[in-house]
């Protein structure tokens, strides 16, 4: 691995009937990027092979030093954040948690204390016992979040997971996803459409447009001047 980053994207290219993304480059430990550009540019498409969903036709992945290219997507050291928040619907919002600890959700007394400690870190301590179904959407991204803190895995991986809150309530995600991700020390990758959410909560963010994933690069300076494909997507500024 070049440069000792802790994220790499080398060469990576996708490729699809009628679709082609590229990226090149690589993230400092524990920067958070987001990842934003039009709809249809593969946004999502870049995250789902970074998590081993989508297969690239060629290039690598790496984090840590070790390439993660061929596993399978239950054996990366990352966490992914979908917008639906991931909770199974037939377990409790402990049980959803414990799946970030084992998978055979067999806890010991201090998994279990775990479990309720991070419930209690991001605002739902009592709600251990309560279905997916019974939550607010606010409650199921602090579910969520809650087991990514558990997971506390090195990458951290987001497609828009708050796009269906308000903005009140989204920006207290972000800032508690901040901090979350603080305490794990994770490098996060957020897809977003909101440029706001990019200023608000990345230092860099990735334009993914005509074919490919740019290069982080500072999120005001971005937003500030953007080139024509970003310009396009945004519209005029207020």
């Amino acid at each position: 691995m070049r440069g000792g980053a802790m994220f790499r994207l080398d060469n990576l290219v996708l490729e699809q009937e009628g679709f082609r993304l590229s990226a090149d480059w690589q993230a400092e430990p524990g920067a958070r990027i987001a990842v934003i550009g039009p709809s249809g540019a593969g946004k999502s498409s870049l995250l789902a092979a970074i998590a081993g969903f989508y297969a690239p036709a060629s290039g690598r992945v790496w984090l840590e030093g070790q390439e993660l290219t061929g596993m399978v997507p239950g054996e990366r050291p990352l966490s992914i954040l979908f917008q639906d928040q991931n909770l199974f619907p037939h377990l409790t919002v402990a049980q959803n948690l414990g799946l970030g600890i084992r998978p055979d959700l067999r806890l010991s007394a201090a998994d279990q204390a775990r479990v309720a400690a991070a419930l209690e870190r991001v605002g739902l301590e009592g709600f251990g016992a309560r279905k997916p179904a019974q939550l607010s959407g606010g409650q199921a991204s602090r579910a969520a979040l809650a087991r990514v803190l558990l997971r506390a895995r090195p990458l951290l991986l987001l497609d828009e997971p708050f796009a269906a809150l308000g903005p009140a309530l989204k920006g207290e995600m972000l800032a508690l996803l901040a901090e979350v991700a603080g305490e794990t020390g994770a490098t996060v990758l957020m897809v977003t459409h909101d440029p706001q959410d990019a200023e608000e909560f990345a230092g860099l963010t990735v334009l993914v447009a005509e074919g490919v994933a740019a290069a982080p690069v500072t999120t005001g300076k971005l937003l500030a001047d953007p080139p024509p494909a970003l310009a396009a997507y945004l519209g005029p500024k207020n």
